[in-house]
């Protein structure tokens, strides 16, 4: 390492150190897209909280009435495409794909404000605002022409058990290798909106990431990245590897690199720092085919990896029904292979809204 990369390494550390000093607590998780040989698009979410989430994972048709859920002028809407979801509390969609190979991922932002509701204008519950993506978009494009026009009002409520409120970003990503991430700040809408953006994490804010990353770029991958769980290192170490992993044509390999990718910047299962209370364990990691439709699904307490494939799901609106796969408490009922046939018809949860 030369004189100057030394001194810009030992600048990113100690800027990367102020910063972490300064983020209030938060939970973290980390998104990741690869973009591969022959059109290959995967995207790939690790969530890690401090406690179970209860996540299980449901299948939805076309055809669903939804609502807002947050008094007489909730935004209404009919799902246009099904989808398969991973759920919090049975009450919220944090992750997801749908069959037009449209993936939605929320992950913990602190620094999120959104904008005063007073019912003049639609709203929608924070719970529901990954579901609605996956609803009504098949691309991410068609997803921020419409969101852009901000036909609703996002509206947080309290955490499940704790006393604070739910401050999340909004991750897209489609087959074409499109993406996008959406946040609220300062209770303004902001769009970031560009195929070269691959990784999300958690704080700070979406803007500040590119950023600091911009630094790791300027050192190489090859010669230091930085090593500790916090978002910014995650976000680091993800955007170089998510790039530096072969772009394989056998499938498989590809879908091996990104898993390897996504554990990597994962939390160690059970992990206690006392002086870092933003950091918490993995629970579950999520990644998406989106060319061969396939949705996998790994627990930090079961063996295997299992998957969901779409293209054997029926959605359709008239002979669709919804179904759920009861993952267990801590996600540790065990499934291999197609897990398909194992989901069972259920009533679909409600959406947490002002009135719960």
């Amino acid at each position: 390492m030369d004189r100057r990369t030394r001194i810009a390494t030992m600048m990113i550390v100690s800027g990367l150190m102020s910063t972490a000093v300064l983020l209030p607590v938060a939970e973290a998780c980390t998104r990741a897209v690869y973009h591969g040989a022959d059109n290959d698009v995967i995207t790939a979410r690790s969530m890690d909280w401090k406690s179970d989430i209860a996540t299980n994972l449901w299948i939805f048709p076309r055809g669903m009435e939804r609502g807002g859920e947050v008094g007489p002028n909730s935004v209404k809407w009919v799902s246009r495409y099904g989808s398969v979801i991973a759920s919090a509390y049975d009450i919220a969609t944090t992750d997801g794909l749908n069959e037009a190979g449209l993936s939605a991922n929320v992950l913990w932002l602190v620094e999120s404000e959104y904008p005063p509701y007073d019912g003049t204008k639609p709203g929608l519950s924070i719970a529901a605002w990954a579901q609605y993506v996956l609803d009504n978009f098949a691309t991410v494009s068609d997803a921020v022409a419409a969101l852009s026009r901000e036909p609703f009002v996002v509206v947080t409520d309290q955490m499940p058990g704790e006393n604070r409120l739910a401050t999340l970003h909004l991750s897209i990503s489609d087959a074409t290798g499109d993406s996008a991430i959406i946040e609220y700040i300062d209770g303004k809408q902001v769009i970031h909106h560009d195929r070269d953006y691959q990784v999300m994490t958690n704080s700070p804010i979406f803007e500040h990431q590119l950023a600091q990353n911009a630094y790791w770029k300027q050192v190489g991958g090859t010669v230091m990245l930085p090593g500790t769980n916090r978002s910014a290192d995650r976000f680091a170490r993800a955007a170089f590897y998510i790039n530096a992993i072969p772009r394989d044509e056998d499938p498989v390999v590809a879908l091996a690199s990104v898993f390897s990718v996504i554990r990597n910047v994962s939390v160690p299962f059970g992990i206690s720092t006392p002086n870092e209370p933003n950091i918490s364990s993995t629970r579950w990691r999520t990644v998406a085919d989106h060319k061969r439709m396939l949705y996998f699904f790994e627990s930090a307490l079961t063996p295997n990896t299992f998957w969901v494939d779409l293209k054997n799901i029926d959605f359709s609106a008239e002979t669709g029904t919804v179904k759920k796969l009861d993952l267990g408490p801590d996600q540790r009922n065990v499934y291999a292979g197609d897990a398909a046939p194992s989901f069972e018809e259920e009533k679909p949860f409600t959406f947490q809204g002002l009135a719960d």
